[in-house]
């Protein structure tokens, strides 16, 4: 059975201020996801689902279903707030969805084969899809998840600080910790550090980050819906608290339920972190285009 791609589009891009998960930046109109897809579909998935909320259903619909009819299996998901929340009641305040482990919860019954999570507005490159097809066709299992791991110098934004999760990865590859580091910039002599509250400290080119490209077996699912309760009743009264995926994964490592591969990529990673990165964005995928690493048409 092939391998399935799980995109998350749910969320409200609050920083970017539009729906830019289906923002055109191709030459013939194609959405970030688009390339994912298509570089999926390359390395051999055999289906796509779009998790996403059941208002933006339809766009989805007409804008996706023509153009992969045929190529690849298509499945909706919809991240609602209250799937899952058993009997609790749910704070009047709360909008905000419940991130991006519970986007995963709700494709309960929908994935029954080793997956792959990504990001909607996040461009990842073909040889990351490979690498990940790779793996769980042949690695994944219950007790064995991986991690796509950019080098940190493929991941920066020219228009502004970013925060990325450095890996801390044992000498078997398998990763032991991801550190969140905030405000990680470029310094004028090439130098690449991040801020806290101690200062400034040095990064190297090539450490490994993680961009949430992540490969799952089915399982994970169940572990979601058991820390997701969890989750839950510790923070269920915080109105912007969110139960994301790298907690999943600390949790499967702590608990000793398996290993979380790191699997190098020199993939370059490109996404809309910023209003300003649109143009850079768009720039990146018109020169990969007249390399001629994708079509002037995706679907054509």
């Amino acid at each position: 059975m092939k391998p399935t791609l799980v995109i998350l589009a749910a969320g409200m891009a609050s920083r970017y201020g539009s729906m830019k998960q289906v923002q055109s930046f191709g030459p013939s109109g194609e959405t970030i996801m688009d390339y994912s897809i298509y570089d999926a579909i390359r390395a051999g998935f055999g289906k796509v689902i779009f998790i996403i909320r059941e208002e933006f259903a339809q766009d989805f619909k007409d804008k996706f279903e023509p153009k992969l009819n045929g190529k690849i299996a298509t499945d909706y998901v919809y991240q609602d707030l209250n799937s899952f929340v058993g009997d609790r009641t749910i704070p009047v305040d709360r909008t905000k969805p419940w991130g991006t482990a519970h986007a995963v919860l709700c494709c309960k019954g929908n994935v029954n084969e080793p997956f792959a999570v990504i990001n909607a507005d996040d461009f990842y490159g073909e040889d990351a899809f490979f690498k990940a097809n790779d793996f769980l066709v042949k690695e994944c299992s219950s007790n064995t998840f991986g991690i796509l791991g950019y080098e940190l110098k493929n991941t920066l934004s020219e228009n502004g600080s970013v925060s990325r999760g450095v890996c801390k990865i044992d000498y078997n590859s398998n990763l032991i910790e991801v550190n969140e580091r905030t405000k990680i910039f470029v310094r004028g002599d090439n130098e690449i550090v991040y801020q806290d509250e101690t200062g400034e400290h040095l990064l190297n080119q090539d450490d490994k980050v993680s961009m949430n490209f992540i490969c799952f077996a089915p399982n994970v699912i169940d572990i979601c819906e058991e820390q997701f309760g969890v989750f839950l009743d510790k923070e269920m009264h915080l109105p912007k608290s969110e139960f994301f995926l790298p907690s999943i994964t600390n949790h499967f490592i702590q608990s000793k339920m398996g290993n979380v591969k790191v699997i190098p990529t020199n993939s370059k990673w490109f996404g809309v972190t910023y209003k300003e990165d649109a143009p850079t964005v768009k720039a990146s995928i018109d020169k990969l285009t007249t390399q001629e690493h994708y079509p002037t048409n995706l679907w054509q």
